[in-house]
């Protein structure tokens, strides 16, 4: 049962972000009809839990209470009304044979968001991100069947989005809920200064670290190259295409802009390109 503390109501911490904010189509026409109402409940599942650890006026204590209620409502230990997002997910998981392990991989990251804010390095980063990324694209092969041998084909390109968006995130990150996924020992190495996050633009030296990461997103996204040609379902492997294509596209992007002096998006312009070239070259079975 819900703790006394917690009214229903306010289980849910809503931030007004929307499918329409993320680097990648979230159950987007490629996508067999039948499937779209399950991937959009895991999108509303994500995108709650994600709320609860962002949220700056709950403490930390709190958000992972929460945080754990969700986890035993998705794995149908309560049906308290507040919950009804996590109950849907749960009857998702139960009509598509779907192990309920993506969706505690998440809340694992988010209850890791409540508590801690800085990552030494790299690995550590990475760590993270097959927590709080790879299952979305776990989820996604096994809701089309898929063989889980490419499950490291699907982390690499989920790690890369991640960490794209922490990079286009960066300064938002810190001054609104003090987190910086940037890898420490690269900010030490490279004489950057946390506190220059709160800047309106890059600095050198944050310019250099940023610089790492995008290296680091590029090699991602060369692992991720296969996974269009791996898939047995046509549908999944042009949605992958797309979002590799728009993976590599964002990492350019980064490359060359300041995410503290801007918002390093892609407008629907380039959105509409990315598509037309990754789902193409995904459906003739070029690399």
């Amino acid at each position: 049962m819900i703790d006394d503390r917690i009214m229903p109501e306010e289980m849910e911490t809503p931030s007004g972000k929307s499918a329409a904010s993320e680097n990648f189509p979230v159950a987007s026409l490629l996508i067999a009809p039948a499937l779209r109402p399950h991937v959009a409940r895991f999108y509303d599942f994500a995108r709650a839990i994600d709320d609860i650890a962002d949220n700056p006026d709950l403490p930390a204590t709190e958000k992972i209470e929460r945080l754990d209620i969700f986890a035993a409502a998705v794995a149908g230990k309560t049906r308290d009304a507040a919950l009804d997002v996590a109950i849907r997910m749960h009857e998702s998981l139960i009509e598509t044979s779907v192990p309920v392990k993506h969706c505690h991989d998440l809340v694992s990251a988010f209850k890791q968001d409540a508590v801690k804010g800085r990552y030494e390095n790299w690995a550590e980063l990475i760590d993270y991100c097959n927590r709080s990324a790879s299952p979305v694209g776990r989820y996604l092969l096994d809701l089309h069947k898929e063989d889980r041998k490419y499950y490291p084909l699907s982390d690499a390109l989920c790690n890369s989005l991640q960490v794209i968006n922490h990079m286009q995130d960066c300064g938002d990150d810190y001054k609104e809920v003090d987190r910086v996924y940037l890898p420490g020992d690269w900010l030490q190495a490279k004489g950057a200064r946390v506190e220059d996050l709160s800047g309106s633009e890059l600095t050198p030296a944050l310019r250099a670290v940023l610089d790492h990461c995008v290296a680091g997103c590029e090699a991602l996204n060369e692992k991720a190259r296969g996974l269009p040609l791996a898939l047995k379902s046509k549908r999944l492997a042009a949605e992958s295409g797309v979002i590799i294509t728009i993976a590599h596209k964002l990492t350019m992007h980064l490359s060359r802009r300041d995410p503290l002096a801007e918002r390093v998006v892609l407008g629907k312009p380039a959105l509409l390109i990315c598509t037309i070239l990754g789902a193409g070259k995904a459906m003739m079975g070029i690399r």
